[in-house]
């Protein structure tokens, strides 16, 4: 996968996010969730554009790390929608299988990265 292809896919991430929150139950806890995992989930996409700006090795590392961080993040905030029973599993399955994909992504990158000779 190309860096466009990934930086369209962390976007649409956040897309089906947006759409996912703003259909959320008015209650407090889906407030709250809602308001993390669209945090979190907007800065999978956001981070990985800066990453594409790194000025170095360690500086594309690091940030690359930030969207490592976002990603499992957004997974936390999914598991816990599940648990509070606000949605069905069965609702955010693909949501959660594309976030774990983009979360494996970022991981495999990030130890290549760390294994090229310096």
């Amino acid at each position: 996968m190309n860096e466009q292809q990934f930086k369209t896919r962390t976007k649409q991430l956040a897309l089906r996010v947006i759409r996912l929150v703003e259909s959320l139950p008015n209650t407090k806890t889906a407030d709250v969730i809602g308001k993390q995992l669209l945090r979190s989930a907007t800065s999978v996409g956001a981070n990985y554009r800066s990453a594409c700006r790194a000025k170095s090795t360690a500086d594309l590392i690091a940030k690359l790390s930030i969207v490592e961080e976002e990603a499992d993040e957004t997974l936390y905030w999914l598991e816990l929608l599940i648990a509070s029973r606000l949605i069905t599993v069965e609702k955010l399955n693909n949501l959660m299988q594309e976030t774990s994909e983009i979360l494996a992504m970022t991981v495999a990158s990030i130890k290549t990265l760390r294994q090229k000779p310096k």
